[in-house]
């Protein structure tokens, strides 16, 4: 099938307004990108993130009279929008997505493959992964800093902690990688269920991987117990959690942190800096990784 597309640039105080008139008129989708090339960061609490300069592209059937939906658009709306409408050609969306995500290889040893592809190297560490919807496939940044830790390190018989796992790639690759059991920490059933399922296709024993809310993590069980604590999030969590990220560490244990730009680090080693000292390993297009030992006793 055939569509229509309306595409828009919108100010940021315009967005809700060009939402709520393309969907009224007649639009059976509407999605917002950014038009600047802004990164969005953590938002403050109870703040919605949004870019400043935004693409509206709102989708219409093919048989929709575009001229009419231009007419019922208000016009203080239209004059800097630079509207456009365009003809979207029908694909096998699924294919054309596929061909796009090919295996990546990261450290010496590991390889995150998509499970339609053969893995390139079948004698390496491969890791087989779908995008799903929970967060991580290897492709971010900060993901693919952790994955070359990991890839770097001995972690033959060890315990992981893998704090906000998303798709579980971490935790699965590190066991894939030799440690002997993970447990996988998130706020996301969605992310808990994916752990669950990337851990079956890579071959991983029920009992080698725990998922739980954090709430639910049974600390007499895990305090203390993890050789590597990992968590790739956002700054604001890892200087908020720092006490529960450290109470999972036995002594001599590695911590790994990542999600943070490279302006970030510094608050993060100074936080950090009373229990370990932690220093950047690691940097892709301005995100960093950051990593310390904990003390022995």
């Amino acid at each position: 099938m055939t569509w229509l597309q309306l595409r828009v640039d919108a100010q940021r105080p315009e967005i809700a307004e060009w939402d709520d008139a393309l969907l009224a008129s007649g639009a059976v989708a509407v999605t917002l990108e950014d038009n600047a090339d802004q990164p969005l960061l953590e938002p403050g609490v109870g703040e919605t993130p949004m870019w400043n300069l935004t693409r509206i592209t709102g989708l219409y059937p093919a048989d929709t009279d575009m001229k009419r939906v231009m007419q019922d658009l208000p016009e203080h709306l239209l004059q800097t929008s630079n509207p456009r409408v365009e003809i979207l050609e029908d694909k096998d969306w699924e294919r054309e997505w596929m061909q796009h995500y090919q295996p990546m290889h990261f450290g010496e040893r590991l390889w995150v493959c998509p499970s339609w592809l053969e893995p390139p190297d079948p004698n390496a560490v491969n890791l087989m992964l779908d995008p799903g919807l929970a967060f991580g496939t290897g492709t971010h940044p900060t993901t693919a800093l952790c994955l070359t830790q990991l890839d770097s390190l001995a972690l033959s018989g060890q315990t992981i902690v893998d704090y906000g796992c998303g798709s579980g790639i971490l935790a699965v690759a590190a066991l894939k990688l030799g440690a002997a059991r993970a447990l996988g920490v998130d706020n996301d059933p969605q992310a808990l269920a994916a752990c669950r399922d990337n851990a079956t296709r890579n071959n991983i024993a029920a009992q080698q991987l725990t998922v739980a809310f954090p709430q639910d993590v049974d600390q007499q069980t895990w305090s203390q117990q993890a050789e590597l604590v990992i968590a790739n999030i956002l700054a604001g969590p890892l200087i908020e959690l720092s006490a529960t990220l450290l109470d999972f560490l036995q002594p001599g244990g590695t911590l790994l942190l990542s999600g943070l730009l490279q302006n970030q680090a510094e608050a993060l080693c100074e936080h950090y800096a009373d229990r370990l000292p932690i220093a950047i390993v690691g940097e892709k297009d301005g995100w960093v990784c950051l990593r310390g030992t904990l003390p022995p006793r």
